[in-house]
């Protein structure tokens, strides 16, 4: 533990040169994005497949869609906005638009289906979305219904005729036309209209965005924050890894996730450093793309890296620029980071951080990196490992339920005053939510993660809970009981199976296939069950419930 009373939590291995408290910059994100464009205003903002956008042209395009959302489509302060859109310039100029407008980002993940959005429109009470022209189809059943207007973007539009780069089908593909049908518009006449927005009055506490996390009931639910708590960890990570306006910064990981949001998009125009957009995931792509644009900072979950590492279009030189190289959501295999360290001198620098916390609580010090292990705690965060019982502080390298606080926390959960209740508790006066992980702190007060409480599966970095995807199992008819289980993947680390029992009706006419090819089209796919098992029964606890520990630690302990 710290020796500074006032900081009791403060790891030992707190950098030396290094401030408690992280100095803030005046207002918004929004506001950073002024002063990039006031200070720099030719200095890339965005790169896209060959296409380069300046910090003014960014704050152009910004404000010209701030002032379109207030005029055609009556955003007013405080109102809600989804944004469903792949990694790309137009996800950042309408990130930040929503903003401007003094409206609410809704991020969602674009992978979702229909009956999913149309949960998050009614549970957020978002009206408008903006969208990508490749999920038209999905949200044509809820505009003029659950949504009042749709924004559609053409990816095709932002990047070069003739770009060098090989291009995800969501750019190639022919494009949707725009619906003639009320409430819908195109992204392009949108912009060129050029309405200016009326003045900017959200202030630092008021609420900025709802990123949705997974829960176990269920249902999604949407944290809620403040620009104040975003812009906290946008700053904090540009500082930690040290980063300015010189640097190159990779935009591959999710923007509307936390991680991708805040360590990449968000870090970078806090910065007014570039930021270099890829649409879809390509390891045979990011060669050429590094040694291009010299990108300094690589922001991946360890799944990217093995993948670019076993690229038969890798080569060493396009690292050569690379300093800092980061990510979280799955551990790094040992064999790989010794690899990275000896062959380049790079070190993966892993964190921790939840939607609740708008990404980090813990980063492993720049100078003194753990493999394997979750960090420090960063800048006014007061991490705590808790017996989950009796909520005691646990002692050095004792096993317990990490907890958290600081000034990322969110204020709560949107509507989920029960949520809340079960999710908070009270230390020394401090609101900590409880994580769910089970680890501990060592003696130089780094956290290490052991195991989870609460019933989570991770693919590849992505939240699955078990609870939400068994609740959209049983819309089939054909499935009478399932149990949704975590499996090993080499590849993910972890995958979704279900253990099914069929109805007796369908038991002669139904497959696994069957079941896999129908869940594809009911949910996202990274939540869908890759494998599914059918049996004859599922065992109980002694309350009747179906017992998921215990089918959830025999496919782990039958692999081991």
């Amino acid at each position: 533990m710290s020796a500074d009373p006032a900081t009791p939590h403060r790891s030992p291995a707190w950098p030396a040169d290094e401030p408690w408290h992280l100095a803030m910059p005046e207002g918004t994100l929004y506001d950073a994005l002024v002063r990039a464009a006031l200070d720099r205003p030719s200095h890339p903002a965005t790169v896209f497949y060959g296409a380069s956008l300046s910090y003014a042209e960014l704050r152009e395009r910004v404000d010209a869609l701030a002032g379109f959302l207030q005029s055609a489509c009556g955003v007013k302060r405080g109102d809600r906005v989804m944004i469903a859109l792949q990694n790309s310039l137009q996800y950042v100029i309408a990130y930040y638009a929503v903003m401007r407008a003094d409206a609410v980002i809704v991020p969602i993940n674009p992978m979702n289906k229909t009956v999913e959005i149309d949960y998050l429109a009614a549970d957020s009470g978002a009206k408008v979305a903006i969208i990508g022209s490749e999920l038209s189809e999905i949200f044509a059943p809820l505009v003029g219904n659950a949504i009042a207007h749709a924004i559609v973007a053409q990816y095709r539009d932002e990047v070069p005729a003739a770009t060098p780069y090989t291009l995800p089908s969501c750019i190639t593909e022919a494009p949707s036309e725009v619906p003639p049908s009320p409430g819908w518009h195109s992204w392009t006449s949108a912009i060129a209209q050029g309405v200016q927005p009326g003045a900017m009055t959200a202030g630092p506490d008021d609420l900025m965005i709802l990123p949705y996390t997974s829960g176990t009931t269920g249902k999604p639910k949407a944290c809620m924050h403040t620009h104040r708590s975003a812009l906290f960890t946008a700053v904090l990570q540009a500082r930690w890894y040290g980063l300015d306006g010189s640097d190159v910064m990779t935009g591959f990981m999710p923007l509307f996730h936390v991680a991708g949001m805040q360590g990449s998009m968000n870090a970078a125009v806090a910065t007014g450093a570039t930021l270099l957009l890829m649409a879809r995931w390509d390891k045979d792509l990011l060669p050429d793309l590094f040694e291009t644009y010299g990108v300094t900072f690589w922001n991946a979950a360890p799944t990217m890296i093995v993948d670019v590492l076993a690229s038969v279009r890798f080569r060493d030189r396009c690292f050569a620029k690379l300093k800092v190289l980061t990510g979280g959501g799955a551990a790094m295999p040992t064999a790989v980071a010794e690899r990275l360290k000896g062959r380049f001198g790079l070190d993966f620098v892993e964190g921790y951080g939840m939607t609740e916390t708008m990404s980090p609580t813990h980063l492993n010090p720049m100078a003194a990196p753990k493999r394997q292990c979750f960090g420090i705690a960063v800048h006014e965060t007061d991490a705590r490992v808790v017996d989950p019982e009796s909520l005691i502080e646990l002692d050095d390298n004792v096993v317990g339920e990490i907890v958290v606080h600081g000034p990322q926390l969110l204020q709560g959960y949107w509507n989920r005053p029960q949520a809340d209740a079960e999710s908070f508790i009270e230390l020394s006066g401090k609101r900590f939510p409880r994580t769910g992980d089970l680890g501990y702190r060592d003696a130089d007060g780094y956290f290490f993660a052991v195991d989870r409480l609460k019933r989570m599966i991770n693919v590849s970095g992505f939240k699955v809970w078990p609870a939400e995807v068994e609740a959209a199992m049983y819309q089939n008819r054909a499935i009478r009981e399932c149990c949704i289980v975590s499996a090993p993947d080499d590849y993910r680390g972890e995958t979704v199976k279900a253990l099914v029992v069929l109805d007796e009706a369908a038991r002669a006419t139904i497959s696994a296939d069957d079941i896999v090819g129908w869940a594809r089209g009911a949910m996202a796919s990274y939540k869908a069950p890759r494998a599914v098992v059918f049996v004859d029964e599922l065992p109980r606890t002694a309350s009747n419930k179906i017992n998921w520990r215990l089918l959830q630690d025999a496919e782990w302990g039958r692999t081991a």
